[in-house]
């Protein structure tokens, strides 16, 4: 019975020829699989890379847009606003100078129908003292050319 390192020996001799064989077909797979398959997910992993930055960039680009569309819809309210509030404003002054004008016109009218009441009541004071004294003289007339009723008290002279 052979010896232990005996036989090891014999087994790397008749493993000698499978070394180099193994050892050729590394070297060739590294050279024809490996090195073309780490080149293409070395350029993939740079085209991703690269694909992130212009996302984000893409993705800057569209806030700094979406800041922009902002702004100018502010702006565009604002001027909205300020046009609004001119229009409002111009049609208040509108509407204080049609009041005025109304108050204006109806106080003339009110002058004129206070004038008016005036010379009529003046009018009519002028014909009631005017009258007065014929209405007093024929009630006196009338007062006393009446003769006394029968069941009448006479009237007694003064």
């Amino acid at each position: 019975m052979p010896s232990l390192g005996h036989q090891l020996g014999e087994l790397f001799l008749g493993a000698a020829p499978t070394v180099p064989i193994i050892l050729f077909f590394y070297f060739m797979l590294r050279s024809l699989f490996f090195a073309p398959l780490l080149k293409v997910m070395a350029e993939r992993e740079a085209r991703t890379a690269g694909a992130q930055k212009a996302a984000e960039a893409a993705q800057a680009a569209a806030a700094e847009k979406v800041k922009q569309y902002q702004e100018a819809l502010k702006q565009a309210r604002g001027k909205v606003y300020a046009e609004q509030e001119v229009a409002r404003k111009k049609l208040l002054d509108e509407r204080a100078a049609q009041l005025k004008e109304a108050r204006s016109k109806a106080s003339g009218e009110v002058g004129a129908a206070k004038e008016r009441v005036a010379k009529e009541l003046a009018s009519a004071r002028r014909e009631m003292e005017s009258s007065a004294a014929q209405l007093a003289a024929e009630i006196a007339r009338r007062f006393l050319s009446t003769p006394p009723h029968p069941g009448t008290p006479a009237r007694e002279a003064r």
